[in-house]
């Protein structure tokens, strides 16, 4: 069904309590495991990432969402514009009807750059990530340029910061310097059959670190400590990039940013765009920055299935962790019934999870467990579809469903 989140809901019910049974009472023809979005939550976090890029484009990350119709929705919203794509095949079968699709990582696949070379028209939607000559000479090798229609590329630019203890960041690109990415434009400037359009940078230690984690103060004030030197060195590098760049080509986009940056890197003049999307489904990670909240607007929901003592309460399946560092933030988090954990020595398994704390020794089998995941993306890989949920008298109804790529038939990644 076709999404409409032009409206800022009027009624919040996820603030309320109560939210939670009410949400199982809305669901409860449904068998576990499935996934819930709330209409008015997801529309509540887009309206918001949107006040906070300060009328600077967001160009939605595909990965942090994997359902086409939240995509359509949200791009049909004004401030949002193109997609930030992880894979070229996926980019592919978006750009099938989305005009502007930016593939975030270098691509090796050789079936899809055929297709992207045989196709005047998906060349002209889509836009490769390259950040060194190998990836220009592995896309002549597989699609010839003068076989294959121009070949649209943006460079990536590593943002990541050198500091005191050492680097600090995610390992994505080599290109670091302005010489260093002036150079790389201009290997693609004079290689046939490519058009430099844009360069992207993804500043991961600051958008995707949490500045205020919970019963964490010392850290959290590390954290922002890092951020503060890490935005001011990144905006004098990447502006030099940037300039260094647009003396080689034209360029039509300069990406930066994420969920979690979106006040700095629309801050930021050199960038023209901000990538994000995980705050759309709000993913239990970003309960720990200091500038935002988003609501919950996925959630999936678990049954208990067996009691293996009176204060434990194993639920079917769980193990939906998130990438990343292995660690405690990236299990899916137990909200309600509120006070449940996890077993200390299991956590959350692939099959079976068993919940300890206060509200464990209440559950029956049969009832039934919501969890929020860590991130947002991710989720949709283990369900075919989101039980789209609204508000109708002020209590949450399912008003219809909404296939994830899984349930569409695709794997990507």
């Amino acid at each position: 069904m076709a999404i409409d989140l032009s409206a800022l809901p009027a009624d919040r019910s996820w603030e309320r309590p109560g939210f939670w049974p009410a949400l199982t009472a809305a669901t409860a023809e449904l068998d576990p495991p499935y996934a819930a979005l709330h209409l008015g939550a997801l529309a509540a976090n887009a309206h918001d990432m949107l006040r906070r890029a300060g009328g600077k484009p967001i160009r939605v990350a595909s990965k942090s969402v994997r359902v086409r119709s939240v995509l359509d929705a949200v791009l049909a919203l004004p401030g949002y514009a193109g997609v930030l794509a992880y894979t070229l095949d996926e980019a592919l079968w978006l750009a099938e009807s989305a005009p502007d699709v930016v593939v975030g990582y270098p691509s090796a696949d050789r079936a899809a750059i055929r297709r992207l070379g045989a196709s005047a028209e998906l060349a002209a939607r889509v836009t490769v990530m390259v950040d060194s000559v190998a990836h220009l000479d592995f896309i002549d090798a597989v699609a010839p340029a003068g076989d294959r229609a121009e070949i649209r590329v943006a460079i990536e630019l590593d943002a990541s910061w050198e500091g005191p203890t050492g680097r600090i960041g995610v390992w994505r690109s080599p290109v670091r310097t302005a010489v260093a990415a002036r150079t790389l434009a201009v290997h693609v400037a004079r290689r046939p059959g490519f058009r430099l359009v844009g360069l992207m940078s993804y500043e991961a230690q600051i958008a995707g670190q949490g500045d205020a984690p919970e019963g964490r103060a010392a850290f959290g004030a590390t954290v922002r400590w890092m951020q503060r030197r890490s935005q001011a060195e990144l905006r004098e590098r990447r502006a030099e990039a940037v300039a260094a760049v647009r003396q080689v080509a034209e360029l039509e986009f300069v990406n930066g940013g994420g969920t979690g940056s979106l006040e700095f890197t629309s801050g930021d003049d050199s960038v023209t765009e901000i990538a994000a999307g995980s705050g759309l489904l709000g993913g239990h990670l970003f309960d720990n920055y200091r500038l935002f909240r988003p609501a919950p607007a996925a959630a999936f929901a678990l049954s208990v299935v067996r009691r293996p003592r009176p204060d434990i309460a194993t639920v079917l399946g769980g193990g939906w962790i998130a990438s990343g560092p292995p660690g405690e933030d990236r299990l899916p988090r137990a909200v309600w019934p509120e006070g449940l954990g996890y077993a200390p020595r299991e956590a959350a398994g692939e099959v079976q999870t068993p919940l300890i704390g206060p509200a464990a020794s209440a559950l029956q089998v049969g009832d039934r467990v919501w969890f929020r995941h860590t991130k947002s993306g991710e989720l949709s890989e283990h369900v075919t579809a989101f039980a789209l949920v609204d508000d109708v008298d002020g209590r949450p109804r399912i008003t219809g469903e909404a296939p994830t790529y899984r349930g569409e038939g695709k794997a990507f990644l």
